[in-house]
């Protein structure tokens, strides 16, 4: 049996055609979780928002297509997903609202304390060091800012089969609820909720920069 998209995209780095095929599938499979996630980013008109992970870009462009003076950012560790971000803002690009770097989540290309808002979906199982990456982001953050970390599974018994096999196939990781609060409070942030939605697998981890030097 041949491999599916994911398997040829490689979700971990995505490269190549089949890397942009399966990223702009992954846009339309996670945006109900995507737009979940979200709703609990309190984004206001004239502030700076920053994807990490940002995949096809498509998640930046509905936060610009809604809110006409936000300025949107998106960094990715694939040259592949940077350059389909691109492609997917040029318009935004061209006005200057938005830019898309190829960085990773350890070595964020930002001043401290530049972005009011800060998210990531879908991305975090496969970050290098978890906790520095918390961290870096939380540099990036204004005090005051918010963080969310997006995704749709997180280590419960509720886990069926398929996704149990594709945790174990692309070596995801896959913390417990528990576990997403401590990372966040262990990378100093504070007012750390972590939010579930009812009859899914679905997590927002949340944790705000209260502006203390760690």
């Amino acid at each position: 049996m041949g491999k599916d998209i994911t398997e040829l995209g490689n979700p971990a780095r995505p490269t190549g055609q089949a890397g942009q095929d399966m990223l702009m599938r992954m846009a339309e499979s996670h945006r109900q979780v995507t737009d979940w996630g979200l709703s609990f980013a309190d984004i206001k008109e004239d502030e700076s928002i920053l994807d990490v992970g940002c995949g096809s870009g498509m998640a930046l462009k509905r936060v610009a297509d809604k809110y006409e003076r936000v300025n949107v950012y998106g960094i990715d560790y694939s040259e592949t997903s940077a350059a389909l971000s691109g492609e997917n803002l040029r318009g935004y690009i061209k006005d200057g609202r938005a830019h898309i770097s190829c960085a990773s989540v350890e070595s964020l290309p930002f001043g401290d304390e530049f972005f009011d808002g800060v998210y990531t979906v879908e991305s975090f199982y496969f970050w290098p060091d978890h906790l520095k990456g918390l961290k870096e982001i939380r540099r990036v953050l204004k005090s005051g800012g918010k963080f969310l970390l997006i995704a749709d599974i997180y280590d419960t018994p509720d886990l069926d089969e398929h996704q149990r096999e594709n945790i174990k196939k692309y070596n995801l990781y896959n913390p417990t609820l528990e576990r997403f609060e401590q990372l966040l409070k262990e990378a100093g942030y504070k007012d750390v909720q972590v939010h579930t939605k009812e009859g899914t697998t679905w997590v927002c981890a949340e944790g705000k920069n209260d502006g203390t030097i760690l």
